[in-house]
Formats: structure tokens, sequence, C-alpha cells
């Protein structure tokens, strides 16, 4: 594709009182549609299909930290539960697709997080999930940053320098510490002056603070930067290795655009009785935090006892892309309409 253009129109959004009209510019509008023509010309020209998933589901997001809305289907159910929830990512029907022998595939569509909402969250975002069979995550990292790169073509920029980095590497370098060894008042300590109300928290919340607090504003504008071999921990859906002379880790990776994170991906677990250990794992987590009930996805565990094949998968806020190819300092100015205005 070639190099976009501002056109003509408005420019700089709305102008206070204007609370009927688009939180973002026109340019910033156009191209948006020149970034979702781009990313379906990039998987069309590596023969991935496009898929559609359901919005609502029986079931809901297993991460005790991520809260997805949900309703009440008022119509006839045969016996079903009437409570279905909005998707807070494609990921459990694609694997359900991979795992009927659909193949390589991506979707390109809007998810729901309930509580996410300022400068960089929406309560609904555009993501763009796809999956490569027989691949691994250290190869599909290759493919995201071609795809950044291609994105960021469209407005003349480049990254000059991608960094692939082990997660203990990044947090010996940076804070002086051991992310695997460190106890909790070291965790703390290394937060310096930043003060976080410790209620409830644990040893994966104080390493994600250290990552958001002390990490990544450090990230070069110009760098995209991958971190790769995170705690078995914080394996979420992904495959855990046993690294040589190490501690086990998790086959997952993350990738930031300066200080913006785009996407998180994983070495796909397919192992269906690990991932309902997991399942369970997360509803306790999620017990003590709120004491809040969601199903597990019983499809999803059937899929993997049928067989998912290997593969890696990943996830990229397109919004957050948007922000990043225009310099934006809040997510409202690449929406049409943000949260305030919807």
């Amino acid at each position: 594709m070639s190099r976009f253009q501002p056109g003509p129109g408005w420019k700089t959004g709305v102008s206070p009182g204007m609370d009927w009209a688009p939180s973002a510019s026109r340019d910033a509008l156009r191209l948006r549609a020149w970034l979702n023509r781009l990313v379906r010309e990039f998987f069309h020209a590596r023969d991935v299909l496009e898929v559609e998933t359901p919005v609502l589901s029986l079931a809901a997001v297993s991460d005790p930290h991520i809260a997805p809305f949900h309703l009440e289907f008022s119509g006839r159910t045969d016996g079903a539960s009437r409570t279905r929830w909005l998707r807070t990512s494609p990921e459990y029907p694609m694997k359900r697709l991979l795992a009927a022998g659909m193949g390589d595939c991506y979707e390109l569509g809007r998810v729901f997080r309930d509580g996410e909402a300022g400068g960089r969250h929406n309560p609904e975002f555009t993501m763009l999930e796809w999956y490569r069979v027989g691949w691994d995550h250290r190869r599909l990292i290759d493919e995201v940053v071609e795809l950044v790169q291609a994105a960021l073509s469209l407005v003349g920029r480049q990254a000059a320098m991608v960094d692939i980095v082990d997660y203990r590497a990044l947090y010996a370098r940076t804070l002086g510490i051991d992310p695997f060894t460190a106890n909790d008042d070291e965790l703390v300590a290394a937060l310096g002056d930043i003060v976080i109300d410790p209620a409830g928290l644990g040893r994966d919340d104080w390493l994600d603070l250290l990552m958001t607090h002390r990490i990544q504003p450090g990230f070069s504008r110009d760098a995209i930067t991958v971190l790769i071999d995170y705690p078995a921990s914080q394996a979420a859906l992904a495959r855990i290795r046993d690294r040589e002379g190490g501690f086990p880790v998790a086959e997952r990776f993350e990738l930031y655009l300066g200080a913006l994170e785009l996407a998180n991906g994983y070495h796909e677990l397919g192992d269906a009785a690990e991932q309902a250990e997991r399942f369970t794992h997360g509803a306790a987590v999620r017990s003590g935090l709120d004491g809040d009930a969601r199903p597990a996805d019983a499809n999803l565990l059937d899929a993997l006892a049928h067989g998912l094949p290997d593969c890696a998968g990943v996830a990229l806020g397109i919004d957050r892309m948007l922000m990043a190819m225009l310099d934006a300092p809040r997510i409202a100015d690449i929406l049409a309409f943000d949260f305030a205005r919807s």
C-alpha cells in the first residue's frame, strides 16, 4: 500500500461543548480504514483466512483480572443459561475452529471489557487475533513485527530497532533484580517512590506494576521491544517449558511499540487437563478477589480434548496501534466516539 495522505475535513476532533460530535479527527478515522485494509491484504497474501466468531458466549474469560460484561437473553434457550457473556477476545471460539481443522485464520473485530476506561482504555475496542498452525511463538514474533512495521510505513515511519529480550534479563538490566527469585519486599522496594496499596496484591501483581510503572515508560519511542520467556505463573493459555539450568518459563511474548503494549502471544497450550486445572486456579483467584462466579468454557476444553494442532497465536490491539502511528496521547483521539460520547 502507498503512504497515507491526510485529506480535507475536520482536523482536531471536537470543540468543547460538542458532545454529539466524534472524539477523533477525520484523518484518524480514515487511517483506521487504511489500517483495516492493510491487515486484510497482509493476511490474504499469506493465505490466512478471515473468520467471524460469536460476540456472545455461554462461557466467560478465565483470566481473573479481566472483567467481562454479561446480559440476560429473553428468548428461547432450550434449557441453556439465559446469561450470555460479551467476549473479551475471540480466542476460545477460534481455538475450536482450529481443533475442527480450519487451519491458519484471523479475526478483526470488537471485544469488550468492563471497568477499563481511561487514557489508554475503552470498554469496547478493536482486536486483531490470529493463529498459525505448526508455528511456535518465536516464529510468530517475526510476523507480528512485520505487520507492525507495515502499519508504521503507512505514516512514513519505521521502528529503528527490534529488541527481543528475555523477561529475566530485562528486569535485571533495568531494575537490578531477579524477577524469578526476588521476594515481595524486594519487588516493592524496586518501585522506589511509587506508592501502591498492597491490599490483595500478589507476586505477579508486583511484577506487573514494575513493568507498567518502572520499565515500560523507558522504552524508546522508535523501538519495538518483544519480551519473551515469562514466569510460568504468568502462562495464561501458553505452554510451559523447563529452561535448561533455570526456572520453568511460559512460551509467551508481549510486543511493545515505544511504551505502548500492542500484542500478547503464546505457543498455545493444547492439553485439556492442564487447561482445566488453570481454569480452576483462575476461578479460585477470582473468588478471592470479588467472589464472582463465571462459567468455564466447556466447549473449549472439549475441543482441546479432541485435539488442538500445534500452533501459536497472538492478539494485537488495533486502537493501540493507531495511537502509536499518530502519537495520540488518548485512545479517544482515534475512536469515532469514545466511551464518554457513546
